[in-house]
């Protein structure tokens, strides 16, 4: 089953909307306005990332939001940045390499790891938010069910293999080249 929209707060909707249908290419189709709660008022944008599938963002109003607060997803909650990420899925390496494309020539820096069983592109949004695109490489065996359900009850699990390759891409080294 797959969900209808994640929803996230922004205090910068500009460069969200940007980012997420500029660069990201994902088409925005609604905006709910109306009072919150807390008193106040809010926009509630919704942008389709496939069909009938939505990343949604919140532009808060009034007395109760004025205080600052953290958009980060991890930093919101004092973790580090790649704890708390978007995924996106992409279904082959051609359209992983499209996607770290689009990034770097929107102004996007991209981190590319290989992490054995698949490979993954990450940036950061607007917000703060770690933001991926990956896709599977390997096949999943028996083994690897066994390890995850013994994972979820003991500590006493073999460490995955590193990374095959982690590279960074910096979007002013792509817009030189590209020129």
């Amino acid at each position: 089953m797959g969900y209808h929209h994640l929803a996230l707060a922004t205090r910068d909707m500009k460069a969200i909307d940007h980012f997420y249908r500029e660069v990201m290419g994902f088409d925005l189709k609604k905006v709910e306005v109306g009072p919150t709660p807390q008193g106040g008022w809010a926009k509630h944008f919704f942008y389709e990332i496939e069909p009938d599938r939505f990343i949604a963002f919140w532009e808060l109003h009034g007395p109760a939001f004025e205080k600052p607060f953290e958009t980060g997803l991890s930093k919101a909650v004092g973790l580090p940045e790649w704890v708390n990420h978007i995924s996106f899925y992409s279904p082959t390496e051609d359209h992983l390499r499209e996607k770290r494309e689009m990034w770097l020539s929107g102004g996007f820096d991209v981190m590319e790891i290989d992490h054995t069983w698949c490979k993954s592109i990450y940036t950061r949004d607007p917000n703060g938010t770690m933001v991926e695109y990956c896709v599977t490489t390997g096949q999943f065996t028996a083994e690897d069910r066994e390890i995850a359900i013994k994972a979820v009850t003991s500590d006493d699990v073999q460490q995955s293999r590193p990374p095959k390759s982690i590279q960074m891409f910096k979007a002013k080294d792509f817009r030189r080249a590209a020129v």
